[in-house]
C-alpha cells in the first residue's frame, strides 16, 4: 500500500523551487534595479550596508528610449535618465547645486538638465535592502537576476542529459550484444573522468560564455541516466507485452519509445531532479573560476568570486547571501527528488 502521508520537506521544496521561478522570469519587475543584468553601477555607493537608503538626482540624458513590455521582462529596461547619488541638494536661481555621496565636492548643474524641469520632480530616495557590492551595484536584484541563469542551466542541461541518455540507455538496453558493450564502454569512460574537469575542458573547447556552459553541464549528466534507463530495458524487454509486440510486427523504435519508455518514467523523473541540482551547483562552480556566465550577467558563483574575501571583514554578507541562495535552491531539489523517490516507489 502506497505512503498517502504528506511529505512536508518536498511540499517546502515544491515552494521554494516555484518561488525561484517567478522571481527569475519577472526580475526585472521585481527587482529595484531593473537595468539590462541589474548593473547599474555607482562606484560611490560602494559595498554599502543592507537597508542604507540613498538619494537621487534625476539628470536628463542626451536620449530617451522606449522599452516593450516583452523587452523589459527578457532584458530589462535602460534608465531614461542619469541617477546622480548625492548628499546634498539645493536650487539656486537656474542652477542645482548638489554634493556627491560620500565627497565634499559641490556639483552645479543648470535645472533645464534635470527631469522635469524642477528639483522636488527630480529628486528619488531608494532603499538598498541588501546593500550593495563593490561595484555599488545593487546586490538584492543582482541575486533575482542571477536565479535566471541557475534556474535555465538547470532546465537545459537536463534536457541534453535526457535527450543522450535516454536514447543511448534505450538502444544499449534492448538491442544488447555489441552495441551494448559498445555503449557501456563509453559510459564508463565518460563515468570514470571527474565531473568538474570534464565540463571545464568542454567549457574551454568551446568558449567562455552562457550558452557554453548549457552544452557543458549537459553533455556530462547524460550518463547516469542511461545507466539506470539500460537496467530498466533490460528487465522490462523480457516482459510478455513486449514480446507480444515483437510477435505482431511493430518496430524497434515503436517498442522502445511507445511501450518501453513510459513505463520506466518514474526513475527519470527522480534522476532529473537530483541532476537539476547537480547542474546548479556544476554552474556555480564554473562561474567562480570565471569560465562561466561573463560579466556582466550576474551568478551566484561570479558574485561569490567577486566577494569572498569579504568573508574575513564586516562585510561577508555580499559571499553568504549568493552562497545561501545556492544552497536553498540546490536543497529544494534534493527535497522534491526524495519526495518523488517514495512517491513513485523508485528504489535505489
Amino acid at each position: 500500500m502506497k505512503n498517502t502521508k504528506i511529505h512536508i520537506p518536498g511540499f517546502i521544496g515544491l515552494f521554494i523551487i516555484a518561488m525561484s521561478l517567478f522571481v527569475a522570469v519577472f526580475a526585472y519587475f521585481l527587482a529595484p534595479d531593473g537595468s539590462p543584468f541589474a548593473n547599474e553601477m555607482h562606484l560611490e555607493l560602494s559595498t554599502l550596508k543592507p537597508g542604507s537608503e540613498v538619494s537621487f538626482l534625476k539628470v536628463k540624458h542626451n536620449f530617451v528610449t522606449e522599452t516593450s513590455y516583452i523587452d523589459k521582462l527578457l532584458y530589462g529596461e535602460k534608465l531614461s535618465f542619469k541617477a546622480v547619488p548625492y548628499s546634498s541638494v539645493e536650487s539656486v536661481d537656474n542652477k542645482i547645486l548638489y554634493t556627491t555621496y560620500g565627497t565634499l565636492y559641490q556639483n552645479e548643474i543648470e535645472l533645464d538638465s534635470v527631469v522635469g524641469n524642477s528639483l522636488d520632480n527630480a529628486v528619488y530616495s531608494r532603499v538598498f535592502y541588501l546593500g550593495t557590492d563593490k561595484y555599488g551595484r545593487d546586490l538584492l536584484s543582482r541575486l533575482m537576476v542571477a536565479a535566471r541563469i541557475s534556474l535555465a542551466v538547470g532546465f537545459i542541461a537536463v534536457f541534453i542529459s535526457l535527450i543522450i541518455g535516454i536514447s543511448l540507455g534505450l538502444i544499449a538496453g534492448y538491442y544488447g550484444s555489441w552495441v551494448d558493450k559498445l555503449i557501456m564502454w563509453l559510459i564508463n569512460v565518460v563515468w570514470s573522468i571527474p565531473t568538474l574537469l570534464m565540463v571545464i575542458a568542454i567549457s574551454l573547447a568551446l568558449g567562455k560564455g552562457f550558452w557554453q556552459v548549457f552544452v557543458a553541464v549537459g553533455l556530462t549528466m547524460w550518463v547516469e541516466v542511461a545507466r539506470v534507463v539500460r537496467g530498466q530495458v533490460l528487465s522490462l524487454k523480457q516482459m510478455e507485452y513486449i514480446q507480444a509486440a515483437k510477435v505482431i510486427g511493430f518496430g524497434d523504435f515503436r517498442i522502445m519509445f511507445r511501450h518501453i519508455l513510459p513505463n520506466i518514467i518514474s526513475p527519470i523523473i527522480v534522476i532529473s531532479a537530483a541532476n537539476f541540482a547537480s547542474a546548479i551547483l556544476i554552474e556555480a562552480g564554473l562561474s567562480f573560476l570565471g569560465i562561466g556566465a561573463q560579466a556582466p550577467m550576474p551568478s551566484w558563483g561570479a558574485m561569490i568570486k567577486d566577494h569572498y574575501s569579504y568573508i574575513i571583514l564586516d562585510k561577508a554578507y555580499l559571499a553568504v547571501a549568493p552562497g545561501m541562495a545556492i544552497m536553498f535552491l540546490v536543497l529544494a531539489f534534493m527535497l522534491v527528488g526524495n519526495m518523488l523517490r517514495e512517491r513513485l516507489d523508485v528504489r535505489a
